[in-house]
């Protein structure tokens, strides 16, 4: 109703009223055409199309309320999923970086404990080496002594025998005999 009473205050007003000529006349061409735009504004409210139309904007903005409702749920469901993935790369970028840790602490570890073999095996190679040396060196002195024993032995038994008579040896024999059954017996 309010636009019927604009509509009607817009074509009252203006160049109608400046025309020449009984306003309110069949043959006045502005009376006609605003006659017509009336009935023409009646018979569209007579039908009902302002409301029909007013159906159709209140659907479509109930539809286009419904997708940004949709749009807004699905809005905060991306955020949730985004929030959720966050923290899952945060706890696996975590464990990533305790694995890297543990990795590297026993990695240190090892180190420590093959520089700890590595002493030992040294220690055990130069122990080794040493009682090699040592039996070398004893069995060398040994030996050493053995054949000074035997060349001493050797040059008194010449000595002993350029300088010895017959009658000395027989004497030394019966004299070795004697102690050997003194000790016996």
């Amino acid at each position: 109703m309010r636009i019927l009473a604009s509509l009607i205050a817009l074509v009252s007003a203006g160049p109608a009223l400046a025309a020449t000529g009984p306003f309110f006349s069949l043959s006045n061409s502005n009376f006609v055409v605003m006659i017509s735009f009336i009935l023409f504004i009646a018979f569209l409210v007579y039908l009902k199309v302002p409301g029909k139309i007013g159906e159709m904007l209140d659907k479509r903005a109930e539809g286009i309320k419904s997708e940004l409702d949709e749009a807004r749920a699905l809005r905060e469901e991306a955020q949730a999923l985004l929030a959720t993935y966050e923290r899952q790369q945060k706890d696996v970028q975590e464990q990533a970086d305790r694995i890297v840790a543990q990795a590297k602490a026993e990695a240190t570890a090892a180190s420590e404990q093959a520089r700890e073999d590595l002493k030992k095996s040294i220690a055990r190679r130069m122990q080794a080496a040493e009682d090699r040396i040592a039996s070398a060196e004893a069995s060398a002195v040994r030996e050493v002594r053995d054949r000074a024993v035997a060349i001493a032995i050797a040059a008194a038994r010449d000595v002993i025998a350029k300088q010895m008579s017959a009658t000395e040896a027989n004497k030394l024999i019966d004299e070795g005999i004697d102690t050997v059954q003194a000790k016996l017996h």
